[in-house]
């Protein structure tokens, strides 16, 4: 079964910036980043201590996000716990 959310992702939002918004405020560093298709704000994987993308997720409920890593294309809804196509 596909993924709904994929209905909520926001064509051509504004990126917050080049690297993960909290861990950039708090002196902190991150593994790989993530970009939010919902609102365009980018936090850290999983993998990194701030786990800020899954956090951003927790408190807005923004549900589709994509890796901003070099040579990725993948996304992923936290929702359904799903690949989506991008």
């Amino acid at each position: 079964m596909p993924c709904v959310h994929v209905s909520e992702i926001v064509k051509g939002v504004k990126r917050s910036g080049n690297g993960c918004v909290e861990c950039l405020a708090l002196g902190m560093r991150w593994v790989h980043l993530r970009e939010c298709l919902v609102c365009g704000h980018v936090g850290c994987c999983d993998s990194s201590v701030g786990k800020h993308a899954t956090k951003h997720f927790h408190q807005t409920g923004h549900p589709v996000m994509k890796s901003i890593e070099p040579g990725e294309r993948w996304g992923w809804c936290y929702v359904d716990e799903l690949m989506v196509e991008l």
